[in-house]
């Protein structure tokens, strides 16, 4: 067997609402806009050592038995449902997106890892990833098929939208330690912040709208929101600062990234003058700062040379960039590149 790669972009959510929750399963209802970005994870798949007998995951620096890895789940669950009996492989995981941070890091993962087991194998169709993405977690679904994607229900109902006409910068400032989903949206239940759901659907409407001819992002400042943000800083007030550090560095809207506790600054290069205009009053003294070489994004992240954990920045991509790939005989994975 050959050797394959995939890369593993992390997703943000550009406007995220919480709706009431499912007497079904007790999950919260949402709209969001998951767009994948070019910070990566890569994989890579081969055969395992000899005298193996069971496939394999390595993911150097991520807590827990590798058998309880999500991407490892993915490609079990691949294996069973199309009866693809190669001898047994190694998964190996290069991570690059910050853990627990918002990021759907571990979600890339699986959804990865499902396309490598389909273009390695032969079997299987997007339908297919689709529906075992959806078994692994709320979040698989979208990133199967990385892009822009309005999500609704849980997160497993989309509506693909198309890509950005014009390219946009994020700055990405992770946090020194992670927030676990399920407590986010606990104390997003304890403060009471789930819309009702005649207002959920009109956000998902009002997103449907603005981004179905391809705007880089919604010219509306309020369908850029973060439901879960209040949540998120209540348990990490850390959070704060980390947004007043984006807003500081030029960034024209800063926001957390789903549960957080990740903070996005996001920069828009064209078409966007209704959203510096709305939030003309968040943008923070560098905006008029010297010239300097790098796109604005990357010029917040100069600003903020010295932060810990470092500043990163990152653009949005579509499926192209994930596709995976096999590589020759011998050849060494390249490096994922992350803005």
């Amino acid at each position: 067997m050959s050797v394959h790669r995939a890369l593993a972009p992390a997703k943000v959510n550009l406007g995220l609402f919480l709706g009431p929750t499912r007497a079904s399963d007790g999950r919260h209802e949402l709209v969001t806009v998951m767009q994948s970005i070019s910070l990566a994870d890569e994989l890579t798949l081969q055969p395992a050592p000899a005298g193996s007998v069971h496939d394999e995951v390595l993911c150097p620096g991520v807590p827990g038995p590798p058998q309880e890895n999500l991407a490892g789940a993915a490609l079990r669950a691949f294996r069973a449902s199309t009866g693809w009996r190669s001898p047994p492989l190694r998964l190996s995981i290069d991570k690059r997106i910050p853990v627990a941070a918002g990021l759907g890091g571990g979600s890339a993962d699986a959804a990865a890892a499902l396309r490598l087991a389909r273009h390695a194998s032969g079997r299987g169709d997007e339908e297919l990833l689709r529906r075992l993405g959806a078994e692994l977690g709320a979040d698989v679904p979208a990133q199967i098929s990385p892009g822009r994607w309005l999500a609704t229900g849980a997160g497993e109902q989309l509506q693909e939208l198309p890509p950005p006409r014009t390219p946009f910068g994020l700055l990405v400032l992770p946090a020194a330690v992670g927030l676990a989903t399920a407590a986010v949206y606990a104390e997003a239940d304890r403060l009471g912040l789930a819309r009702p759901q005649q207002a959920l659907e009109q956000r998902r409407l009002q997103l449907s709208s603005a981004l179905e001819h391809g705007a880089s992002l919604p010219p509306a400042i309020e369908l850029l929101h973060n439901d879960l943000q209040r949540a998120a800083v209540s348990l990490c007030p850390e959070i704060a600062d980390a947004l007043r550090q984006a807003r500081a560095a030029g960034a024209e809207l800063a926001l957390v990234s789903g549960s957080g506790p990740t903070v996005l600054g996001l920069f828009a290069r064209a078409g966007l003058g209704d959203l510096r205009s709305v939030v003309g009053e968040q943008r923070g003294p560098a905006e008029h700062g010297p010239a300097e070489h790098g796109g604005p994004a990357e010029l917040a992240a100069a600003r903020l040379a010295g932060r810990v954990p470092a500043p990163m920045c990152a653009r949005p991509v579509d499926a192209a960039f994930a596709r995976p790939v096999t590589l020759d005989a011998g050849a060494s994975p390249a490096a994922a590149p992350t803005g």
